[in-house]
């Protein structure tokens, strides 16, 4: 893959884990192991929960990390009525750059619709930061044949309305759901097939040009083991992490590990 074609991304979910005081030692441990070449090819994004956002965006401005600060879900609505909801306002207020919509957590725990999806990324794309969009098929999906048809499903819902220069700065993270916390990840031949899909969907949404702009990542049980093995696919621009993010020192790794695959 030629380099910087598209800057690859090595993005951490922190899910539901690490108070304000634990994230703020990950993140200064992250920053001290992260030098400038392991930087020098990949974004890297860490998305903790809604409570640590303030310590981590200070933090990292203050010692000028090498991190971009990113959140796991917001709102479709900029205020309102919603109790326990953020908005995508406050977000941006908070400097974050990145916001994952529509992980399947969110889909199949918190029932959010394909159509919620698409409203609340572009939320995220309206107030000026970049949506991670989350796509991928169940165990039982796959078994049936559908995984290409409900990669498309959920695209077609949350890329609607977009422009095709919108289309070309969202980043969409392939996680089958069956893949995600079980040890057992996607072999490297699917996932760069599910990309590829991926891929040529957004062309026929957009154009070639915004198609081709478009990261896309692998995340389910990724670890320092594979991550470079995916991202060495020629369609899978990074990985999105989710357990192995919680320990700097493995993160670290997994970003090496990306970085390498980028180097001239």
């Amino acid at each position: 893959m030629t380099p910087n074609v598209r800057r690859p991304l090595v993005s951490g979910n922190w899910k539901m884990n690490h108070d304000h005081i634990e994230a703020l030692h990950t993140v200064r441990d992250l920053g001290l192991r992260l030098k400038p070449a392991d930087v020098e090819n990949v974004t890297v994004s860490v998305h903790p929960p809604f409570t640590d956002l303030r310590t981590v965006q200070t933090l990292v401005e203050g010692e000028s990390l090498p991190i971009s600060l990113g959140a796991q879900h917001c709102s479709d609505l900029d205020s309102g009525a919603l109790t326990g909801e953020v908005s995508p306002v406050m977000l941006a207020r908070l400097a974050t750059s990145y916001v994952i919509v529509g992980h399947s957590e969110r889909r199949q725990v918190f029932s959010m619709t394909d159509e919620c999806v698409g409203s609340t990324l572009r939320a995220v794309v309206r107030n000026k930061m970049t949506p991670i969009c989350c796509v991928g098929e169940t165990a039982e999906e796959r078994e049936r044949g559908k995984t290409e048809a409900v990669i498309e499903r959920q695209l077609t819902a949350a890329m609607d309305g977009l422009s095709s220069e919108e289309i070309a700065t969202v980043v969409v993270a392939y996680e089958p759901i069956w893949a995600i916390g079980s040890g057992d990840p996607a072999s490297t031949v699917d996932a760069e097939d599910a990309a590829s899909f991926i891929r040529s969907v957004l062309v026929q949404q957009s154009d070639v040009s915004a198609g081709e702009r478009v990261r896309v990542l692998y995340g389910g049980s990724v670890n320092a083991e594979n991550a470079g093995e995916f991202a060495a696919e020629e369609d899978i621009d990074g990985v999105l992490v989710g357990g192995a993010s919680l320990d700097a020192k493995t993160f670290a790794d997994i970003v090496r590990a990306v970085g390498a695959c980028y180097r001239s």
